[in-house]
């Protein structure tokens, strides 16, 4: 039972690995090549780093597709600690996935508009750029709002982790931090963008820290070996 349990939580690692390199990825490459402001920068710089920039987007969608399978696999791990709690963590997993695909494919209309699709001649190539900036800060408006539910599901499954003592319990409060963090994020970036650009990095730091410590663990570790040994610890029973 112990090496099944162990087993579920480095196959949660594993999925949660590969949403933080594919998401991670998509996100700094998109950003370096965005001037705010500078429709024909962007452009320009999208133009010139094509391929990355279309790497950037498989790479996104990797990582969405990584996050279902990572929530789910975490229910498994979580079910019988609480299942209505770890039913809701999955929710607002399943909730964000399809904003972040909407925000994705944005950037694939950056693209279409960028290589002037025989429907768009009638536009000026300075019209061409002030459109594909539309797309692009639609991408970012997308991005802001789901970054709500990036927060939302890490309280579950701070939760979770503090109840099942199957993790060092700092995890949790860690993981707490980080879902605060991106809850004001998100809310900021939208409603006080001036605001949001100066806290935006000290942010950014517990979000890290919270998410990467669960991430090594589940990897490292898997969950305790004490589990189960102590009176009063939670025993899982995969089904």
């Amino acid at each position: 039972m112990e090496n099944l349990r162990r087993k579920i939580a480095r196959i949660a690692g594993i999925w949660y690995s590969i949403l933080a390199i594919g998401a991670g990825y998509s996100w700094m490459f998109i950003t370096s090549i965005y001037a705010d402001g500078n429709a024909v920068l962007t452009a320009e710089n999208i133009m010139r780093n094509e391929p990355w920039f279309i790497i950037a987007i498989v790479s996104g969608m990797v990582g969405q597709i990584a996050f279902i399978l990572l929530g789910l696999t975490l229910h498994q791990l979580f079910k019988q600690v609480n299942e209505f709690i770890s039913k809701i963590m999955v929710t607002l997993v399943l909730v964000s996935v399809p904003i972040t695909f909407a925000a994705i494919i944005m950037e694939t209309g950056v693209l279409i508009v960028l290589k002037r699709t025989e429907f768009l001649n009638v536009f000026t190539i300075e019209q061409i750029q002030s459109i594909a900036m539309i797309f692009t800060s639609l991408y970012f408006t997308g991005i802001h709002i789901v970054t709500i539910f990036w927060g939302l599901w890490l309280f579950p499954l701070a939760y979770l982790v503090y109840k099942s003592n199957f993790f060092p319990k700092v995890i949790a409060i860690l993981l707490t931090l980080s879902g605060i963090c991106y809850c004001i994020a998100s809310l900021s970036s939208l409603v006080i963008p001036e605001f949001y650009s100066k806290i935006e990095n000290i942010l950014s730091i517990p979000e890290t820290i919270g998410e990467v410590s669960m991430l090594l663990w589940l990897l490292i570790k898997g969950v305790s070996d004490e589990t189960g040994h102590k009176k009063g610890n939670v025993i899982i029973k995969m089904s």
